[in-house]
């Protein structure tokens, strides 16, 4: 019998999307299956507005970037209707049976994943592909998007160079990556910044300007200053901690909803102030210092090679998988393979970087401050 697919893609967009639902249509039409696309997330299925993936709409998707069946951040059990949050898991479940879908597709990070986890407990079957510029999925190698972004965050550092270089300045460089820093890292490390931030080792500001003065007793007058968006000091992560550990161990409602309210404002405060940092380098080290922030143009353009085979590699992976009947699980990538990994294991968790990890121990070894 004829099996019915259904994609969707949800959250941010990220290079290799397409190539991910071009694989997956493509072999799925191998198999002899049929796929439908829902447009705009999981918005788009509580909508039921569709789009035919045929042979028209995937032929020449492969090299470019976002996605063709749109995105959303909205969450199935949070659904905006109104000006009203409602749970419209149980309209999903409807167009899913309207349909007569034997799976659904959803492409996405850690928020997607979560989200495709409430539909299976409400009875669909899902399977999920692994995408995100922050590479903090866990259970999986690698996510695709992220090699593009390490790319154009690299390339970003290279250019940077120059303008340090002949201005004799500090340039602080604001790379994406809110909780976790593998970004930031990792073009850090290929575009040889002299001080890396990531979110995992929270700095002391001092030490990096100890960092760039040393620089300039080398004769060295310039510096450059890899951070991700999530860097934080000691002093504000202690605050953050602090925060964390009351709203953990407060009991009644009420409390738990103020103390939430009070962190997130906490972390408004101490989250993403490169701006701050640089004013602070500045003053500490007497060179002039100026901020570059990468934002949303990591995320866009045309995917890498890479990205594009691993994006393929999933999706024709995926429906291998329909077809053994594999539901309720993540499409993780291993090696040069993949395997179905029990969306249980992947909700809840973030992968982020481990303090003994080799790029950590390779940026030490090169002479690279991380502000510990």
């Amino acid at each position: 019998m004829t099996k019915y697919i259904g994609i969707l893609t949800a959250g941010g967009d990220s290079p290799g999307l397409n190539a991910a639902i071009r694989g997956i249509g493509k072999a799925a039409e191998a198999f002899g299956m049929q796929v439908i696309g829902f447009r705009d997330g999981f918005r788009g299925l509580m909508e039921n507005r569709t789009m035919r993936l045929d042979g028209a709409v995937l032929s020449g998707v492969l090299t470019v970037g976002g996605t063709v069946l749109g995105t959303s951040r909205d969450k199935p059990n949070r659904m905006p209707i109104g000006g009203k949050r409602m749970d419209m898991t149980d309209v999903m479940l409807d167009n899913y049976q309207k349909h007569h879908l034997d799976v659904l597709v959803c492409l996405g990070g850690g928020g997607t994943q979560k989200n495709a986890y409430q539909l299976v407990q409400k009875g669909l079957n899902v399977i999920t592909l692994p995408k995100t510029i922050d590479n903090d999925v866990v259970m999986t190698d690698v996510t695709f998007g992220f090699d593009t972004a390490l790319g154009i965050a690299t390339e970003a550092i290279d250019r940077l160079h120059s303008t340090a270089h002949s201005h004799h300045r500090i340039i602080v460089v604001e790379i994406m990556g809110h909780n976790t820093g593998w970004l930031a890292l990792g073009a850090g490390i290929a575009g040889g910044a002299d001080v890396i931030l990531i979110p995992e080792i929270p700095y002391d500001v001092e030490k990096v300007a100890e960092a760039i003065r040393w620089r300039q007793r080398e004769g060295k007058s310039f510096s450059i200053v890899a951070v991700a968006e999530g860097a934080m000091s000691k002093q504000a992560a202690a605050v953050l901690d602090k925060a964390a550990k009351k709203l953990s161990e407060a009991e009644d409602k009420a409390t738990k909803k103020k103390l939430k309210a009070k962190l997130r404002e906490l972390e408004g405060q101490h989250v993403g102030n490169t701006l701050r940092l640089s004013n602070q380098l500045e003053h500490l080290t007497g060179l002039e210092s100026r901020v570059t922030i990468l934002g949303h143009v990591q995320r866009g353009g045309t995917p890498s090679a890479v990205d594009r085979l691993l994006a393929t590699r999933l999706g024709t992976a995926c429906v291998d998988f329909i077809s053994q009947g594999y539901y309720g699980v993540m499409v993780a990538a291993r090696g040069e393979g993949a395997e179905p990994v029990p969306l249980e294991e992947v909700v809840g968790k973030r992968k982020i970087v481990p303090p003994d990890h080799p790029w950590i121990q390779s940026a030490h070894r090169v002479g690279t401050s991380l502000g510990d």
